[in-house]
């Protein structure tokens, strides 16, 4: 369980992880010391699972953004979880969530347009055994994204 320190340092590496203990100890005011020893806690409990990179989709040639719905067919034989690993093999999809409701799963895609990622979507996806049926929904603006 984490306190009142972890979290802290935890959502200062979230939104930076190449910060420094130095930064992050001049940022929250906990002792250097105290920052490093409970980042390499965190690391060895698996708290902290990888540092990551968040780049500039546009820039790299991957501006479009879209959420796809999945339905899971329940008497293909496959399971969910066979069925959402096989989605997140998928070049071009970037998460894979069974969530509970009317669909299955919820998938996030990019690619260099939205046709490119119709052909992901028909071409590929729906390729998949276990699969039902999708809808794929565009993304307009993006106003928050974590990695």
């Amino acid at each position: 369980m984490l306190d009142k320190k972890d979290a802290i340092i935890l959502d200062s590496l979230r939104q930076n992880s190449r910060k420094t203990v130095k930064e992050i100890g001049r940022e929250t005011g906990i002792p250097r010391t105290t920052v490093f020893e409970r980042i390499k806690r965190m690391e060895h409990n698996q708290v902290i699972k990888g540092y990551s990179v968040k780049p500039d989709y546009e820039k790299i040639g991957f501006p479009t953004t879209a959420f796809t719905m999945v339905a899971h067919n329940g008497s293909a034989g496959v399971s969910q979880k066979s069925v959402a690993k096989e989605i997140a093999k998928l070049p071009g999809v970037y998460e894979v969530q069974i969530i509970a409701g009317e669909w299955d799963m919820l998938v996030k895609v990019r690619g260099r347009s939205l046709e490119s990622i119709g052909d992901l979507v028909v071409g590929r996806m729906r390729d998949i055994t276990g699969i039902a049926r999708t809808l794929t929904y565009s993304v307009f603006y993006t106003i928050r994204e974590d990695c």
